[in-house]
């Protein structure tokens, strides 16, 4: 029954990473400054204020965690950021809790 088991898992494992948000493990309270850094002034001289009306504008394009991690990897790249997946992923899991609230 043991094998049985483990063999399962093994088999399974894999799809566990599938399950859980696409951002993975994060650090929100980096998060902030990163966002600071990499996404402000952009997003100033697109929009003007904060900046924050990128977030809340009519027509945003994001629907899912998933789109928004993407976006944020774009934006990443664009501005020549250099941060790593881990750094992107907790940008984009900050702005879920803070402006989306993707459930999916």
């Amino acid at each position: 029954m043991t094998i049985f088991r483990t063999f399962s898992w093994l088999l399974l494992a894999p799809f566990a990473a599938i399950a859980e948000a696409p951002w993975g493990k994060v650090d929100l309270k980096a998060a902030p400054e990163l966002h600071q850094k990499g996404c402000v002034s952009c997003h100033v001289r697109m929009y003007g204020g904060d900046g924050s009306k990128m977030y809340s504008r009519d027509g945003r394009m994001l629907s899912n965690k998933l789109e928004l991690l993407q976006r944020v990897s774009a934006c990443n790249a664009q501005v020549g950021a250099g941060w790593f997946p881990e750094e992107e992923g907790s940008v984009a899991a900050w702005l879920n809790q803070r402006y989306y609230h993707f459930d999916n």
